[in-house]
């Protein structure tokens, strides 16, 4: 390489080397911005994480301080007055005071909860749907069979986790009606979906019985 040529890419790498310290100082504070924010945002998440933390922790603290109220009445009263942090926090210490409620023999109250848990759209549809089954059964001795069918069915066609407790139900329903036949057909079905609980099938086995029917399948005698 000549000195010409060795001269000039000197003086390149210099223009170079100035330009990049140019750059630097106009634009320099946009890479310390960066790096400040990506900082700042890192220790806001972990105190979002530490604050959400303690917030849940005191919650379940308080309700296990509810819970452990001798009364009922009592346990309802502390339950209600829990601040919840959150829509699931808030769910999850309903359904205990709707719990809490129904040991006091107030249903209405109970029922009415629940039903407000249902209707919220805020809420996670499972437990909607939860709710709503619960609320449904409260309102056994209230509640018309035609309408007790008519959401027992739509959460049977709808709620894959209370399909099979609904269709429970749908037979119970039909009993009352005195329809013993769809009844222990659907008992049947119920028996030997291979999705049903030990439970729920020795609850549709007993009644298949007790209706006159049998468990092979065949319908119920003198009907």
């Amino acid at each position: 390489m000549s000195q010409s040529e060795s001269f000039i890419e000197e003086v390149t790498e210099e223009v170079r080397r100035d330009r990049m310290f140019g750059l630097m100082r106009r634009y320099g504070w946009i890479a310390v911005l960066l790096v400040l924010l990506l900082v700042g945002s890192a220790a806001w998440i972990e105190w979002r994480k530490a604050q959400a933390q303690a917030a849940a922790q005191a919650m379940g603290d308080a309700m296990i301080a509810a819970l452990e109220a001798d009364e009922s009445a009592a346990r309802v009263d502390a339950l209600a007055a829990i601040e919840a942090p959150g829509t699931g926090a808030r769910v999850v210490r309903d359904f205990m005071t709707a719990a809490a409620m129904i040991e006091t023999g107030n249903t209405d109250d109970a029922r009415s909860l629940l039903a407000t848990i249902a209707a919220d759209g805020t809420v996670d549809a499972a437990y909607r749907q939860i709710a709503g089954f619960k609320a449904l059964l409260l309102q056994a001795d209230t509640l018309g069979l035609a309408e007790r069918r008519l959401g027992f069915e739509g959460l049977a066609q709808t709620s894959a986790m209370l399909r099979l407790p609904a269709e429970e139900q749908l037979a119970l329903i039909e009993i009352e009606e005195g329809q013993i036949d769809a009844a222990v057909a659907r008992l049947q079905r119920l028996q030997a979906d291979a999705e049903v609980t030990a439970g729920l099938r020795q609850r549709a086995s007993q009644l298949i019985v007790a209706l006159g029917g049998t468990l092979d399948g065949t319908g119920a005698t003198g009907n």
